[in-house]
């Protein structure tokens, strides 16, 4: 059963040692739930294909759908994608940190099973001060597919995924009930003009305000 672990990120010495324990899961190909500006989602190492495996046995998840991936700072765009276009550079600059998640020309050597064998990847800057101050702590991206089973209701708690999933997963991070919502809004960088995949928290108004949208 996963251990629920809540962090006070203003009380260094108990942070401290939690981020320790989940950086030791992770290294290990270990998958932890923990909140996200939208709904709690699942995090691994997305350059780890065991890690990623996991996710989509414990989703049920079709292998044709990629993971999504959380970073803190634009730096580690590097390390995920091959080449940031102008329009993608605009749009990070205008709306990130935001439910905006943009796809990127995928980083050579991902694993296949994170991209979906598309060579493209989708990536969000999140706004959830939790969820950065997280990712900051432990210094690396995260995916962050919803902590659910394919098609099943969305959770908002540590509490809800314990009784789904507890048994699958190595911690949950209990950051307090998640905002929920509307699902972040999806546009694909690699075509010009980008192309809207998803409409969801950021209307396709506000992104045709920095530029157009097909």
């Amino acid at each position: 059963m996963a251990k629920v672990l809540q962090i006070d990120f203003d009380k260094r010495d108990t942070s401290s040692k939690a981020i320790e324990n989940l950086q030791s899961v992770l290294n290990s190909g270990g998958v932890i739930a923990f909140p996200t500006d939208t709904f709690y989602g699942l995090g691994a190492d997305p350059f780890n294909p065991d890690a990623i495996s996991k996710i989509f046995r414990i989703k049920q998840r079709p292998a044709d759908k990629p993971l999504l991936v959380l970073i803190y700072s634009l730096d580690q765009l590097q390390g995920l994608t091959h080449g940031v276009t102008d329009n993608a550079r605009k749009l990070m600059e205008h709306f990130w940190p935001e439910r905006l998640t943009l796809i990127f020309k995928a980083a050579p050597g991902l694993p296949d099973t994170l991209t979906a064998g598309t060579g493209t990847i989708g990536i969000r800057l999140p706004g959830h001060p939790f969820t950065r101050r997280l990712l900051e702590a432990l210094d690396r991206p995260l995916t962050a597919p919803s902590a659910n089973i394919s098609n099943a209701e969305e959770p908002k708690t540590a509490q809800e995924i314990s009784s789904a999933l507890g048994k699958e997963l190595d911690w949950i991070v209990d950051g307090g009930p998640a905002p929920g919502g509307k699902s972040s809004t999806v546009l694909d960088t690699t075509t010009n003009p980008p192309t809207l995949i998803r409409e969801g928290a950021l209307p396709r108004g506000d992104l045709e305000s920095v530029l157009p949208v097909q």
